[in-house]
């Protein structure tokens, strides 16, 4: 059913990359979702009423804020999918995002509202279950239900790459333990006639609390910009590998503006001798490929190095060795002299982790201190990138 359902309303549904493909797929789970978690909240209202179980009515309500992240989730897909505007240069994937965490939201709202009522009715120890077969049932067909609505969003989500399917395929599954819980205590008051309605309405309004805190956690890193994964990184080293006038390569930042919208720019250091015309239909060529393969758009800055002069060759690596002495994981690059009558200034950047914990400031001091010990006349013009 899973991937039957995107073969039958998808056009072109292995096209995972075209937004209005992508759109389709949110409207699909969207709509999935109301309907399921509707009828959901139906049979478990009733079976609460019947019963007289907190629990079982609050999570009904759960269901009931589930279809509205749904109605959410179904909205921000269609807004991702309209093109660039002149306000938007970079379109409306991050709506995403933002819907996301609107979902977040609405589950720890829903955790209060539980804890609350669960903990009044502790205070006032009003307990009033009745046990009843029709709950037992209903509480049975909504954890399967929640566990194919997770199953159904998570390889959705995984073949779209979208951070909304994501956390509504966590909500559901955080749904299915709480359910479980739900009827784990109906079944103890059945047959030992004790009453922990309430104290198990609290376990599930702390379990939802937690997968609310999840995926709010992950929604803010994307909103405020994170650091690219490594096969990324790897897959763009791999195709410059592919050009051996490309020497090396540096400074590389990776911005997402919401799935299938990603730009890149590098500095590629280039033999300065070559011909500049040449050089520059390389960088285009992998430019070119790094979008039609990865589906990033890249704009790669050229640093043409001087390769065939024996005393810069030997200052970039005594610098780098000096550089390694302050931490072996600063690396140098973009070095270039500037030789003078009184001093030669050593020109270059250097790359330092954020792990290193030293003040931009305090790095060039060091740097400098370290050249002036091995060459007095020498002076250090360094610039400070955090890799």
């Amino acid at each position: 059913m899973t991937d039957l359902l995107p073969r039958l309303f998808i056009r072109d549904h292995e096209k995972t990359s075209d937004p209005r493909v992508r759109a389709a797929y949110g409207t699909l789970s969207g709509i999935v979702g109301i309907l399921v978690n509707l009828l959901l909240f139906a049979g478990k209202f009733v079976a609460g009423t019947v019963s007289g179980s907190i629990a079982v009515t609050a999570d009904a309500f759960n269901n009931l804020s589930d279809a509205g992240s749904s109605i959410v989730s179904l909205f921000s897909f269609r807004i991702a999918a309209k093109p660039a505007d002149r306000d938007h240069p970079f379109g409306h994937a991050r709506i995403e995002y933002i819907a996301s965490m609107v979902v977040s939201f609405l589950i720890l709202l829903v955790g209060f509202e539980i804890i609350s009522n669960s903990v009044q009715k502790i205070i006032s120890r009003e307990f009033t279950l009745v046990f009843s077969i029709l709950t037992v049932v209903i509480l049975s067909v909504s954890m399967a239900a929640k566990l194919w609505l997770a199953l159904f969003n998570y390889r959705l989500g995984k073949k779209i790459g979208s951070e909304v399917m994501r956390a509504t395929a966590v909500d559901a599954l955080s749904d299915t333990v709480s359910t479980f819980a739900v009827l784990i205590s109906t079944l103890i008051f059945r047959f030992t006639g004790v009453d922990i309605d309430a104290w198990v309405g609290i376990a599930v309004a702390l379990f939802i609390f937690w997968a609310g805190a999840r995926i709010l956690l992950e929604t803010k890193n994307s909103l405020l910009g994170e650091a690219p994964v490594k096969e990324v990184t790897d897959a763009i080293a791999r195709i410059v590998s592919g050009y051996p006038a490309i020497l090396g390569i540096h400074d590389m930042m990776i911005h997402s503006y919401g799935p299938g919208h990603t730009f890149a720019s590098f500095h590629a250091e280039v033999d300065g001798s070559e011909d500049v015309y040449a050089v520059h239909d390389v960088i285009d060529e992998v430019e070119r490929r790094i979008c039609d393969e990865l589906s990033i758009v890249c704009t790669i800055h050229m640093d043409p190095i001087n390769t065939d002069d024996a005393l810069t060759a030997e200052l970039r690596e005594e610098t780098a060795e000096l550089v390694r002495e302050i931490d072996p994981n600063i690396t140098v690059h973009d070095f270039r002299i500037v030789p003078g009558v009184t001093h030669t200034n050593l020109i270059f950047d250097v790359a330092v982790p954020f792990e290193n914990k030293m003040t931009v400031s305090e790095i060039k001091e060091a740097v400098s201190q370290k050249i002036k010990e091995r060459h007095k006349n020498y002076y250090a013009v360094v610039t400070v990138d955090r890799s």
